[in-house]
């Protein structure tokens, strides 16, 4: 309780149904100038970057469009994005969408300001300059990038995925407004719903865990398990989408102030390399990953299981913490999310994926120190399952 901790999250946060409206009269406040919107073709498309426009117009806000932000976003996105910013003279960012757009938006205005290539940002705390402003407009109960001070973005010539950690690119408004959340995709749904279980877990978990980042990750935790079967089963039910938000941004302040864990570490190699979508590729690898770290804290993981409804009474400590992970894959059963050996992924490739995922950033928050070997044969054990 003594120790210094800085606290980093968006200086204005709106959430709950009706956000998007309240976030339109905010920007109209900063008087900034022509935005980009960066966002995606699907969200072009299904009529949600359509509403943000709406608002926009309603208060006579000048904006320019880029919208080819891919599922993985890629040093491509991001320069292509970066020119149109430039091209255009915008003086802002609103990025519109799940994680794709919004770790995009930020490597935009991490360059706009601080100038060079993105990937002299690679790692922690690169660059100088504080991000030009960013309202960060979410649409998926997932990433939570919209909150953190972490961004990833595919290197396609490495095939590696380069994870940023800087509070420089954090937006300066953080909206969740459920309302955008509905009517999604249930495959959508249950990916994007997995990694924000995956960011309470882990969170609550890492060695970087304190008494702030336990109670908001335990909390995300409990929502979760409380609403994803729903919210993917009926897309339209505002409660589940809105218990979903609020998860998902209570797991992103978590673990955008005390790290992640080797789920992450061996997701973004699926990603990179096979372009799995991040969601799916946590998802995957949840269960197993929590089955290797349960002994460094038997209690905690009672306390997962606790929460996620699972009745641990009269059982042992170690059987308690066992049934977190007997929960993580009955939930993901339950929303549908494939097995690894019904993706692309090629067993070959595990000792190169093996190797990368041990030097990523996200590896040394794991609760345990993982080596090489000990990644190989998490992947080879998913793999098989």
């Amino acid at each position: 309780m003594l120790a210094i901790r800085k606290i980093y999250w968006p200086s204005v946060n709106i959430l709950g149904p009706g956000a998007l409206k309240e976030a339109a009269n905010e920007i109209k406040k900063m008087n900034l100038g022509r935005a980009l919107i960066v966002t995606d073709k699907i969200l072009s498309e299904n009529g949600v970057v359509e509403k943000v426009v709406q608002e926009l117009k309603n208060i006579d806000l000048d904006y320019v469009i880029y919208n080819d932000v891919n599922q993985n976003p890629t040093i491509k996105n991001v320069n292509d994005g970066l020119e149109a910013y430039k091209k255009n003279d915008c003086n802002y960012i609103i990025s519109v969408g799940g994680g794709s757009p919004q770790d995009t938006a930020k490597a935009i205005g991490i360059l706009v300001t601080n100038g060079g290539n993105i990937v002299d940002y690679e790692g922690v705390f690169k660059s100088t300059n504080k991000s030009v402003p960013i309202v960060a407009i979410n649409t998926t109960a997932g990433t939570a990038s919209e909150v953190t001070i972490n961004y990833v973005i595919t290197d396609e010539n490495r095939k590696i995925k380069m994870v940023m950690v800087d509070p420089n690119s954090l937006a300066t408004i953080a909206v969740n407004d459920p309302e955008l959340m509905l009517r999604k995709p249930a495959s959508l749904t249950a990916a994007t719903g997995m990694d924000a279980l995956t960011h309470a877990i882990e969170a609550y978990v890492t060695k970087g865990s304190y008494e702030l980042s336990d109670t908001l990750a335990l909390e995300a935790i409990k929502l979760i398990g409380e609403a994803l079967e729903e919210a993917v089963n009926n897309g339209d039910n505002l409660e589940a989408r809105s218990k979903m938000a609020w998860g998902s941004y209570i797991a992103g302040l978590s673990f955008s102030n005390c790290g992640l864990g080797i789920v992450h570490s061996l997701a973004h190699q699926l990603g990179s390399e096979y372009d799995i979508p991040h969601g799916v590729a946590n998802a995957i690898l949840l269960a197993d990953v929590m089955e290797y770290n349960l002994d460094s804290n038997y209690k905690k993981f009672a306390n997962i299981a606790k929460v996620l409804g699972r009745d641990i009474n009269n059982k042992t400590i170690e059987e308690a913490a066992m049934e977190s992970v007997l929960a993580v894959r009955e939930l993901s059963k339950k929303v549908n999310i494939p097995k690894l050996d019904e993706t692309s992924f090629k067993i070959e490739d595990v000792e190169k994926l093996s190797k990368q995922a041990h030097e990523d950033v996200c590896a040394g928050g794991n609760p345990k120190d993982a080596s090489v070997q000990d990644i190989i044969e998490i992947y080879t054990k998913v793999y098989k399952r």
